[in-house]
């Protein structure tokens, strides 16, 4: 299990795993076991309330990143300020780039333009994960909340897409330099985040050949909401003998649960060459600091290496 020896972290997922929350957790726990951690999510300056923000209580997240706690700092992922970032760097005049990155009708353009959007975005991670500080790397870890599968994928795939285009020039020495980064083992890890039930497991098994097809290593998979099972083999079978001649009691539902997540956490191992690491119920109000002890325990554990 690497986390705390990559540069850059891509947590994926489908809605409704959790991916966010075990995002923020991962960057707390990364933070607190003293890497500079940045933790960031895709977003747009129109888009709505931030879900990182939320988690770590900041009201304003933006495309520039800001101090939350000791060694965690936090911002959005713009396309905007990917494109506006990208064009400084190749053309002159940056006061008309600025000027027309802020047109409605270019942005508009930018953003439903095949690939743009995610130019900019892939521009903009690259940069934050390249910026230094004082001589140094300013972060030793980022770690990206993603969104959808399905523009997952289009992140992780848009280099092999435009260096065929545009084999050569600045677009093309961009995105050989993140794949330099992402695509490399050493430094780059997608962790997928899913649930212990039949058909987040199948969405899970899915998204890492995807990932695969896109050369994005795999780091493993987390198993969010694992029941803790408190039976030994023996006691199990016992409690079935006992429920079989029943026609229902107050929680059997809860115990039938277990079983089915055991089902389906052996479904994903035989699935899968990655890791998978079970990541346990949590407050359901407050879920982050359970999976930051969990994750922090497993750190020290030697899961970091």
């Amino acid at each position: 299990m690497h986390f705390l020896d990559r540069r850059v972290l891509l947590i994926s997922g489908k809605g409704g795993v959790g991916r966010t929350t075990v995002a923020v957790a991962l960057a707390r726990a990364a933070a607190r076991a003293g890497k500079r951690t940045l933790v960031c999510e895709i977003a747009n300056p129109e888009g709505g309330p931030s879900a990182i923000g939320r988690l770590l209580g900041v009201r304003d997240v933006g495309p520039e990143p800001q101090l939350v706690e000791h060694n965690l700092d936090v911002c959005h992922l713009w396309a905007r300020s990917g494109h506006e970032g990208f064009l400084r760097s190749v053309l002159p005049g940056k006061t008309l780039i600025r000027a027309a990155l802020r047109s409605k009708a270019v942005d508009k353009f930018l953003t439903a333009a095949p690939s743009f959007h995610e130019m900019g975005v892939f521009h903009h991670l690259l940069s934050l994960v390249e910026a230094e500080q004082k001589g140094r790397r300013r972060y030793d870890l980022t770690v990206l909340d993603m969104p959808a599968t399905g523009h997952t994928l289009a992140l992780t795939g848009l280099p092999d897409i435009l260096l065929r285009l545009m084999p050569a020039g600045p677009i093309a020495a961009l995105l050989r330099r993140g794949q330099a980064i992402l695509n490399d083992p050493a430094q780059g890890a997608a962790w997928v985040v899913t649930l212990p039930e039949q058909l987040p497991v199948t969405e899970a098994i899915e998204l890492l050949d995807g990932l695969a097809e896109t050369h994005m290593p795999a780091g493993g998979v987390l198993l969010n909401r694992m029941p803790s099972d408190p039976f030994t083999a023996p006691e199990r079978a016992a409690v079935e003998r006992w429920l079989d001649g029943t026609d229902g009691v107050f929680g059997e539902v809860a115990f039938r649960r277990i079983e089915a997540a055991e089902q389906a956490r052996a479904r994903l191992t035989a699935a899968v060459e990655a890791p998978v690491l079970d990541l346990p119920e949590t407050d359901a109000d407050d879920p982050v600091p359970g999976l930051v002890e969990a994750l922090a325990r497993h750190m020290a554990d030697g899961g970091a290496r």
